[in-house]
């Protein structure tokens, strides 16, 4: 169901956020859907299941601007992005049922829980990541490995997108980061399954769930001009070299924002 909400003064700060979410979603490679969640709920009281599928729909346009940016500089596997969408569609229609059956307040504290849960495996994987650049260590995964990895982060990923409205950035991150590809292509990669997985959360949410427009169209405003910004910054930058601090950075937000979820 669609409807509009009443324009509120607070609504006018909100295409700020969502450029600054538009903008380092796509840097980072998460589309900036599991900030959505947060605002929609904390900041402006929005019921948690309307909040959901609001944060999908708002999501869209960066997976969109974001992903035709990043192939365009070369910067997406498709092959890799489509294995994981194959399994990460089953997972956000899993998630849209688990939504619809469990109360608001539940929904903010798993959310919460995940968050937390996530920003450890961040800072768990970064560490190690860190340990064997250090060591000079590079390991070929087989292909019965890939597959296996590409199937259970890919099905979570869809899983967290469906339940919570968000993008499934930490499993696809998680994901990609043990394939050990290049950053740019996992950050590139990221955006495209990411994109697959909300389409289809949405699909799943449409009949159960309320979208306000309102709400979408004042956070979309500022997180599209992001979205096309994001890409090039990024191209340009030596991303490399700041990828482990910046991890860093992400995972403490993500701590911070569950805990909020989880008191609020």
């Amino acid at each position: 169901m669609i409807s509009h909400s009443p324009i509120e003064t607070i609504y006018f700060i909100l295409p700020l956020l969502g450029f600054i979410i538009g903008l380092f979603g796509t840097m980072l490679g998460g589309g900036g859907g599991f900030f959505f969640l947060p605002i929609l709920t904390l900041l402006l009281h929005v019921p948690t299941q309307t909040a959901v599928i609001t944060s999908l729909v708002a999501t869209l346009p960066i997976g969109l601007v974001g992903s035709a940016g990043h192939f365009r500089h070369q910067n997406v596997d498709v092959k890799v992005a489509l294995m994981f969408a194959a399994v990460g569609v089953i997972g956000a229609f899993v998630g849209a049922g688990i939504t619809s059956r469990i109360s608001s307040e539940m929904l903010k504290t798993s959310f919460g829980i995940y968050s937390i849960l996530m920003a450890a495996n961040i800072v768990r994987d970064t560490y190690k990541k860190k340990k064997a650049e250090n060591n000079g260590e590079c390991v070929e995964l087989t292909q019965k490995e890939k597959i296996g990895k590409t199937s259970f982060f890919g099905f979570f990923a869809g899983v967290i997108t469906g339940t919570f409205g968000t993008s499934g950035t930490a499993p696809v991150l998680a994901g990609l980061f043990s394939l050990r590809i290049p950053i740019k292509l996992v950050i590139g990669t990221s955006l495209l399954i990411v994109l697959v997985n909300t389409i289809f959360a949405i699909g799943a949410h449409f009949l159960v769930g309320q979208i306000d427009l309102t709400l979408v169209g004042f956070l979309t405003v500022g997180s599209v001009v992001g979205a096309l910004a994001g890409p090039k910054l990024l191209t340009k930058s030596k991303v490399n070299k700041s990828e482990n601090k910046a991890r860093y950075w992400y995972a403490a937000v993500m701590v911070a924002l569950g805990v909020l979820m989880i008191v609020g």
